[in-house]
């Protein structure tokens, strides 16, 4: 009787746990797609807070030569005291006729970089050769390994100061609304491969997508919007 009783308790159990896990498939791949929905609009806001900043915004003849954008929005420190910086963000590159799709990215820099002490920073980076986009695309990105980077220039006298040039990777960052200077020697952007299942419902790799081979989905208007925008301003 008891070994019937087993028998028939793992024959019901088993099943059960199997269908649990099944429903939480189509929930899962839910959440992912409204976590990186929120991401793109995030990164839309904080183009915009940028570039809407009196002597802060990006200059336009630097815009006009970069080949990528990468917005990482709310880059937090994950240990007290010396710890790394996470964060989540999206990457477009210029295509033949427009900007690509988004890809969305992860961000990781190492325990010294950041020369402010807010909880939460907000990171654009623009890519600004071709050699820097071409290992961008191939899905992964070592700063101060790969390319060189460096704080991105302000103000609307950047053409008298044609050292931005020479990098490949400038920066601009900002803290609870303040404008701060970044390190990204260490820093290293990989794609997020959950959430690019979750916005296009397949895995797709990083190459695919930022050259433009893509169709840019609907949860992406936002943010291609605002790049478009004021990319367009800097022609």
């Amino acid at each position: 009787m008891k070994r019937n009783s087993l028998w028939f308790a793992g024959h019901f159990v088993c099943p059960s746990v199997m269908l649990l896990a099944f429903a939480s498939l189509p929930w899962g791949a839910e959440s992912e797609r409204r976590e990186i929905g929120k991401r793109l609009d995030a990164a839309a806001t904080v183009l915009g807070e940028i570039m809407t900043t009196p002597d802060k915004a990006i200059p336009g003849p630097v815009l006009e030569e970069a080949k990528c954008i990468v917005v990482v929005p709310g880059i937090v420190k994950v240990a007290l005291g010396i710890g790394a910086r996470r964060g989540k963000g999206v990457a477009t590159c210029r295509t033949a006729s427009d900007w690509s799709a988004p890809a969305p990215v992860g961000f990781r820099e190492g325990s010294v970089g950041f020369q402010v002490g807010g909880k939460s920073v907000d990171l654009i980076m623009l890519v600004m050769n071709r050699e820097a986009a071409n290992r961008l695309l191939s899905s992964t990105l070592k700063i101060g390994g790969d390319v060189s980077g460096t704080a991105g220039p302000v103000g609307p006298n950047v053409s008298n100061n044609p050292e931005w040039r020479d990098s490949e990777i400038l920066s601009y960052s900002k803290s609870r609304g303040a404008f701060a200077g970044i390190d990204l020697k260490g820093a290293a952007l990989k794609q997020d491969k959950s959430a690019t299942i979750g916005l296009y419902g397949r895995y797709i790799p990083f190459g695919s997508i930022l050259s433009g081979k893509v169709r840019p989905p609907a949860d992406s208007a936002t943010f291609l919007t605002a790049i478009r925008k004021y990319t367009r301003k800097a022609l």
